[in-house]
Parts: structure tokens; C-alpha cells; sequence
């Protein structure tokens, strides 16, 4: 079915039904949230990776895709890929203006229904086969958001660009001086949340200052428990389609500052 709403054009398949019982308690979903923005080549893959990706017992997924009004034809390739894959609980929104990655990812969150919410970019620089990594922390008891680091555990991680990693390294060094957290990997796509942690949050960066004003808000949840797991990197060269660059450095700077200093 379809619905406008907004500056969205709102597609979905019906929802998977949560009655499915294992013992004890109700199904639980993981909601995987993908903020796609010229994905044609890449978004069936990752979609087939998500697909194949095993869960713990007794969680559901549930995918979640904000095509950000992308100038290829990401949205022909989604719509192909629900129509070959009826089986997946995708739903899909578009923006009919590009308004950028922060702002396709608080559609995704927004319409996210699961217990958890997980944050996936639609290239390939990041493996599905280790949601269960990150899901471990949540599901034991020990935490409310856990973030998946490039830079502890051994898993492998692709070798790129040095001022990249310094960059990386420094943003989170400078987030934590003021969060007063230990994090490796401030920057990370993979951060998975519990969703009522998540959506209790006023988050309002539209573009790459997501990161960092995610980190800072969840740090001031009172009693929060944030964990970091090691994680693999498969990263891409700009030729293969990486998009962030030197501005969004600087535009991060600002966010751990306005988000850590001047908005408290």
C-alpha cells in the first residue's frame, strides 16, 4: 500500500505478525534502518546479505529504506528487489527532496517498529552477519546501545586512507572529552539501540552530523549503558563510491561542539 505523507511517498509490505512464541516470551524485532542515496549497483547486495544474515532465536527483522531522492535508480532497484523478495518485511520511503543522511535516517527511525533499531548503510562497507554481535550486549541484560568499532577486536578490517583514520580517531578523542565516554569509534555506522532509547532522543542533524549528536544526547540518558564490540570494515575507495569527505570533518567538529557545549 501507499500514502503520502509529507515531502514521503510511504510504501510498505504488511508487517510480519510478532505471535510467533518461543518459550517464554513474545518474538522480538530488529529493526534495520538504511539511509540509501545513489545505491543503485550496490543495494540488492546488501539486501541479500541482510537476508542471509542469522539472527538469535526468537528475533525478527524488520528493514526499514529511506531512499533520500537519489539521482539513480536506487528506487527501481528497491522496488525490484521487495517485488523478487516477498517474503522480507521491507518497508520503503522516499524523499522527494534530498535532505541528507541524517535526515533519511530519522524517517527510518521514525517509522521503525521493532524492539531494537540498528543503523545500516546501504553500501558494503559493513557486514549484516554481525548484527548478532552487536545484539549480544542488549540481549544478555548488560546493555542499552551498543556500537560496532573499526578500531579494537580482530576482525578484518580493509587497509584505505591514513588522514581518514587520524580524522576518525580524533573525532571520537574530542567527543569523548566531553561525553566522559571511552568509545574507539565515536564515528561508526553501526550503532545499535534499544528503540525506546533511540526515539526518546530530539535528534535534528540532517546531513553527516548524525554521529556525533546521537552520541552526545544517548551519553546524557540518565543510567544509560553503552557497550562497543570489535567489528569488520570493508571499506570503499572514493572511486568505488565513498561519499564523505573534509567538510563533513569539520561539520563534525561543530556537532560535538554544539551538541556537548552550546545546546546543554
Amino acid at each position: 500500500m501507499s500514502a503520502r505523507i509529507g515531502t514521503l511517498v510511504y510504501l510498505c509490505r504488511p508487517k510480519c505478525t510478532r505471535t510467533n512464541l518461543f518459550p517464554f516470551f513474545m518474538a522480538q524485532t530488529l529493526s534495520i534502518v538504511i539511509p540509501a542515496y545513489n545505491e543503485e549497483r550496490t543495494i540488492h547486495l546488501i539486501l541479500d546479505k541482510i537476508k542471509a544474515a542469522t539472527l538469535p532465536e526468537g528475533i525478527q527483522k524488520e528493514i526499514i529504506i529511506t531512499n533520500d531522492c537519489s539521482k539513480d535508480d536506487t528506487g527501481g532497484a528497491i522496488r525490484r528487489y521487495m517485488e523478487a523478495n516477498p517474503d522480507m518485511n521491507i518497508r520503503y520511503l522516499e524523499h522527494k527532496v534530498n535532505q541528507g543522511k541524517g535526515a533519511a535516517l530519522h524517517t527510518g527511525i521514525q517509522y521503525a517498529t521493532g524492539d531494537y533499531i540498528v543503523i545500516q548503510d546501504a553500501d558494503l562497507e559493513y557486514d549484516p552477519a554481525e548484527y548478532v554481535l552487536l545484539l549480544r550486549p542488549v540481549l544478555e541484560g548488560y546493555a542499552d546501545v551498543v556500537y560496532g568499532s573499526r578500531f579494537m577486536g580482530g576482525r578484518p578490517h580493509r587497509i584505505l586512507f591514513f588522514w581518514h583514520s587520524i580524522g576518525n580517531k580524533f573525532l571520537t578523542f574530542l567527543s569523548n572529552m566531553f561525553t566522559n565516554l571511552n568509545l574507539t569509534d565515536m564515528e561508526t555506522c553501526y550503532k545499535l539501540f534499544r528503540a525506546d532509547v533511540l526515539k526518546s532522543l530530539d535528534l535534528r542533524e540532517k546531513r553527516f552530523g548524525f554521529e556525533p549528536e546521537v552520541t552526545a544526547k544517548v551519553s546524557r540518558v540518565p543510567n544509560v549503558r553503552i557497550y562497543e564490540v570489535g567489528i569488520s570494515y570493508y571499506g570503499r575507495s572514493y572511486a568505488e563510491g565513498k561519499k564523505i569527505g573534509w567538510r563533513d570533518g569539520f561539520r563534525a567538529i561543530y556537532c560535538i561542539l554544539k551538541y556537548n557545549v552550546w545546546a546543554r
